[in-house]
């Protein structure tokens, strides 16, 4: 918002691009202006936010700087752009209907700028209205103001106004509506405000003998050990006693959910201190705005339930996030597991009837309301690393945009398999979708293809080119081939971990060549091979594989991601030598490496961790995915040491034969876990550093699913940087198969 100084009246002629609307941006402007006496008027379009303002061109630019400082905080602009315009007259300034871009006529050609807000966690004003027996809010559920409440998973088209939204049916009553036009009050045009006499209400299925006091019969259900089943912001979450050993096992058995630690729900700050060792940097992220779930350290002592997360030593923690978990809680001020409500491998449930009869066999009790959810979204997941990682990117991210380094044609990238994301790119902007999941289920397949609908019909965009990954057999990529046949549009396939790394580089706005470092259980490699420990020379045009991890046999096959033996058998193969390593792997494996029949070779560094977690004693198999790598990462809890292993690097193939070999040999001395692990984190970041000092960049970005390992990627950062390179990580998008679709946007996004 440029200054244009002048003595005489102008008119200034804003636009903003971003998530600008549903943050309480319009009624700012407006008291601002009101209070400054200038003249114009304020709207949303389909682009943002659009203002023009008149007066004094001294006071028009003390406008423009009060309005800068004025910002809503949860506001993020994108883009600004200020025009002289002739100076209208005029008597007042006001809020306009909303309109199409410059009050053109809407242009099937030309894709929506406006980005639309995350859900933001309730405020600390609304929170205390609920909680106040003398407010006409009290105990209400879906309590909510322009500072906060649901945005992304109620709207339902561009602009963001009442009638576009999943709140359309609820007619204000008098109070509300005086407050929606009430230029004082904060919810002066707050498009979801809602109270008791006009907006959603609460009932229980079945019907519970107290119709007044729902929450508290579902507390009581809680307390009882049944699994209730409640209806959330994104969607319904499965809830149960977390104290309760019991209750907690019977989830597990119905959910089909074998050994995957659950998140839970506390009421408090206090009550995380309670159980968790949490500093001011976790503190902050779980009272954000986002409010997700943060991993933290457990402590020792403690009457949760282990079954919640028997295999970690982490628990997954969120706060209240809507007026509805904060009553909740204040019945049963006690940790909740809270998990969504789905079946293993399904997508998360959002309508009344759906889950009544999907979950059906799992929840005692279903706590529900009539405010429609437009599009699931899951909570989303955050560790701390050297900084916020985001693990999960759904509730409180999606969908905001990511900053493309280039303009970009308009492109849609459809991702890979496992942590399915969706993505739109144009001009400067890539909107990536809420996380979808692993698209293994015809139920997962048909939300994949829901949210490919939905973005593109939310933007009005239409694709000029389809972008995917080279795995023939991902459910995402045999949807791609289809699309671009049916639409006749290009189709371009990108490397697996060239979009991984490119998701980073682009994330952090990373024009120059980099060394892209990618770590990862599987990708389909250019030579038809599995990859996973790669080195890329890489910039926005293409890359070069500069080094990789010495390939190794998996006997099994995919049977292998899931039996640890199964890696470490094809190292110890390769290691000791047929003769000697026989003696020592079961005999099926031995036949399967001999022959060398459904003994596939990866050069995958995720692997190489379950072999190694295999080989140390610290896991012997993955009942869920990365469980053998977190077990490892979490044995260097309270190691001192500076030593390592070796692996060695002759023409760019990272050798893991002594490594292998010193493994051994710490474990028949008795060498702790904890030692071994920490040897092996070390190995891999001095590789890491004996590959950057062999090219010409001081660029390294790291990505792929092995970098969500805080103990590697901090090592790994430190020990580059001392050496002066520039270390970039991921910030807005998961370093895990999450952020493929951002990578292959910006890669195919730009091909001409």
């Amino acid at each position: 918002m440029a200054l244009v100084l002048s003595s005489h009246i102008e008119r200034l002629r804003i636009t903003l691009q971003g998530a600008v609307q549903g943050v309480g941006f319009r009624p700012t402007v407006y008291r601002l202006a009101e209070k400054m006496r200038l003249t114009g008027w304020v709207r949303n379009t389909d682009a943002g936010l659009e203002i023009e303002i008149e007066g004094d061109a001294e006071q028009v630019n003390v406008f423009v700087l009060q309005l800068r400082a004025a910002t809503p905080s949860a506001a993020v602009i994108a883009k600004e752009e200020t025009f002289r315009v002739a100076p209208r007259g005029g008597s007042g300034f006001e809020i306009l209907p909303s309109a199409e871009t410059n009050g053109e006529e809407a242009s099937a050609e030309r894709p929506r700028l406006a980005a639309i807000l995350p859900d933001i966690v309730t405020c600390s004003e609304c929170l205390a209205e609920v909680l106040d027996p003398e407010n006409r809010r009290f105990g209400y559920p879906f309590t909510n103001c322009t500072q906060c409440g649901p945005r992304y998973t109620i709207v339902l088209d561009i602009p963001y106004d009442r009638p576009n939204t999943t709140m359309r049916k609820f007619q204000l009553c008098p109070s509300c509506r005086r407050e929606y036009g009430s230029l004082h009050d904060r919810r002066f045009h707050a498009q979801p405000i809602a109270c008791p006499i006009c907006g959603p209400r609460l009932w229980l299925s079945p019907a519970g003998s107290d119709s007044v006091n729902l929450l508290s019969t579902a507390a009581s259900a809680l307390d009882q050990g049944k699994i209730v089943a409640l209806k959330g912001i994104g969607g319904f979450q499965l809830l149960v006693d977390a104290r309760n050993s019991s209750a907690v096992l019977r989830l597990r058995e119905r959910k089909q959910r074998d050994q995957k630690p659950f998140a839970m729900l506390m009421p408090s700050l206090e009550c995380v201190r309670r159980y968790c060792e949490v500093n001011t940097e976790e503190e902050n992220l779980l009272r954000s705005a986002a409010a997700p779930i943060v991993l933290l350290q457990a402590k020792a002592a403690g009457d949760l339930a282990p079954e919640v997360a028997q295999h970690s030593s982490r628990l997954g923690v969120m706060l209240p996030a809507s007026p509805l978990h904060h009553l909740l809680m204040a019945h049963h001020p006690f940790p909740l597991v809270a998990t969504s409500g789905n079946l293993a491998g399904e997508p998360i449930t959002i309508d009344n009837d759906e889950a009544l009869d999907r979950l059906k066999d799992v929840a005692d009790l279903f706590v529900l309301h009539d405010r429609p959810i437009a599009r699931a979204c899951d909570d989303s997941v955050v560790k701390l690393l050297d900084g916020p990682h985001i693990l999960r990117r759904a509730r409180g991210y999606a969908p905001l945009p990511v900053m493309a380094p280039h303009e970009l044609r308009p492109v849609l990238a459809v991702g890979g398999h496992l942590k399915n994301t969706v993505a739109i790119g144009f001009g400067r902007q890539v909107w990536l979708s809420q996380h979808i999941g692993d698209l293994d289920s015809l139920e997962a397949r048909d939300a994949f293809e829901r949210t490919i609908e939905d973005l593109c019909k939310l933007y009005r965009f239409k694709p000029e080119v389809i972008v995917c990954d080279l795995h023939p057999d991902y459910a995402s990529t045999r949807w791609a081939q289809r699309q671009a046949r049916v639409a006749d549009v290009p189709l371009v396939q990108v490397q697996h971990h060239h979009a991984h790394v490119a998701s980073c580089a682009a994330e952090n706005g990373l024009n120059a060549p980099y060394l892209g470092v990618a770590w990862d259980g599987a990708g389909l490699g250019l030579d038809g091979t599995i990859w996973g420990g790669e080195f890329f020379l890489a910039d926005q045009r293409g890359f070069e594989r500069v080094a990789s991890l010495r390939p190794f046999a998996l006997p099994g096959g995919e049977a292998a991601m899931r039996d640890c033996s199964r890696p470490a058998a094809g190292l110890l193969w390769e290691t000791l030598g047929p003769h000697v390593a026989r003696h020592s792997i079961k005999a099926e494996f031995s036949a399967m490496l001999e022959n060398e029949i459904n003994a596939p070779e990866c050069s995958s560094v995720g692997r190489l961790f379950d072999a190694v977690a295999y080989l140390s004693g610290a896991a012997q198999r993955n009942h869920f995915e990365g469980q053998a790598a977190m077990s490892l990462e979490n044995a260097t809890d309270g190691i001192q040491t500076d030593e390592a292993y070796r692996i060695t690097c002759a023409d760019g193939i990272g050798d893991w034969s002594s490594l292998v070999q010193g493994i051994q040999a710490d474990r028949l001395n008795g060498v702790r876990v904890g030692i071994i692990s920490a040897k092996f984190h070390h190995a891999l970041a001095d590789w890491i550093l004996a590959v950057a000092r062999t090219t010409k960049t001081r660029n390294v970005v790291l990505s792929g699913g092995v970098f969500q390992n805080a103990y590697l990627t901090r090592h790994s950062r430190r020990l580059l940087e001392a050496n002066g390179f520039h270390v970039f990580t991921h910030r807005q998008v998961p370093s895990n198969d999450g952020s493929l679709a951002l990578g292959q946007a910006v890669l195919a996004g730009m091909m001409q």
